[in-house]
């Protein structure tokens, strides 16, 4: 069902992120460049691109391997995605290119390479080759990715000092078990 696909997808890629080098990343260029909309713009784009190839290859894969193997790989993939989630991110100052430029165009490429084989990528990966809804997972990764990110990025480091990130990163993995455990009874 595409409708589910979406909310599953915005909803596992929301709290996945809560805590990643990515939000972090947001954060700093909220601190840094204080334009917050070119700033959002940016994510959105990086976003759409990066999790729209991570989605064929999903799609992909689910056509060259085929369902049986699939629903193994994916449990497997799901459950290691759960540990992956209790290892908190780093992000680190040194990686941190900041140029000149437009804002929305440094944004999006360090937010586009950030991204890079992090878990929220491999998450869509994972979840178009779950379900048969390609764009409908893209909107919803990219849905997620904004929800965690744009309140970051108005509210910066108060909600940084509000939010439990360990029991965050507990309800991911256990979200992540969860997808898991359905791929394989599916």
């Amino acid at each position: 069902m595409p409708f589910e696909a979406l909310l599953i997808s915005a909803g596992i890629v929301a709290i996945a992120e809560i805590g990643d080098k990515t939000q972090l990343l947001s954060l700093v260029l909220a601190t840094r460049f204080k334009r917050p909309w070119p700033i959002v713009a940016g994510i959105f784009t990086a976003t759409l691109l990066n999790h729209a190839a991570a989605g064929a290859v999903g799609a992909w894969l689910m056509q060259a391997i085929g369902p049986d193997r699939m629903r193994w790989i994916l449990a497997i993939a799901f459950v290691a995605m759960a540990g992956w989630a209790l290892i908190p991110d780093r992000f680190e100052e040194k990686d941190e290119k900041l140029r000149a430029g437009s804002v929305f165009w440094t944004t999006a490429f360090l937010f586009f390479l950030v991204e890079m084989g992090d878990k929220t990528q491999l998450a869509t990966v994972a979840l178009a080759a779950r379900f048969d809804s390609l764009w409908q997972v893209v909107t919803g990764t990219t849905i997620g990715m904004l929800v965690a990110n744009a309140p970051v990025i108005w509210l910066g480091e108060s909600i940084m000092k509000r939010v439990p990130l360990k029991v965050v990163r507990v309800v991911a993995a256990l979200l992540f078990v969860a997808m898991g455990v359905a791929v394989f009874f599916a």
